[in-house]
């Protein structure tokens, strides 16, 4: 399985604003940082935004804001958000047209090993991604050094 880049932004942009706290941040400086589309980041955080995951605060002082704490973000939760179709193989759609479906036992092993990916997602936040990283975190994204003017 391969989750899209708009679940890995996602990830990054959750993470972003977990390690900076209560300090706003900006889609340009996430963009920057990660080396990512500013124009795909705005659709990214508007989703998060309107799934309640995070604040935008427009104006002078805006900025974007975790709404939420780190450790009720749960991880399957957010793929299963973010991810517009989990179909492994064609016959988990409604356009199946694969002949062998009525005799074939891989949609249902792959639905298993679906359900158990997603499982474990359940078992972890955005905290735990945290965790004892923050530190290097805050180093890799260069958030230890002041905002360049």
């Amino acid at each position: 399985m391969h989750l899209t880049r708009f679940t890995d932004y996602s990830l990054r942009v959750l993470l972003f604003l977990a390690v900076k706290g209560e300090e706003r941040s900006t889609i340009t400086e996430i963009a920057e940082r990660f080396d990512i589309s500013r124009n795909h980041l705005m659709k990214v955080v508007q989703d998060l935004s309107h799934h309640g995951y995070i604040t935008s605060i427009r104006g002078k002082n805006g900025g974007l804001l975790l709404r939420r704490e780190p450790e009720s973000i749960v991880l399957g939760e957010l793929v299963r958000r973010t991810e517009r179709d989990l179909s492994l193989v064609e016959c988990f759609g409604d356009d199946n047209e694969c002949v062998i479906t009525p005799a074939c036992r891989l949609k249902h092993i792959l639905m298993e090993a679906l359900e158990a990916f997603l499982a474990v997602l359940d078992d972890y936040t955005l905290e735990d991604l945290l965790g004892p990283r923050r530190q290097p975190l805050i180093r890799l994204l260069q958030l230890d050094e002041p905002p360049a003017a």
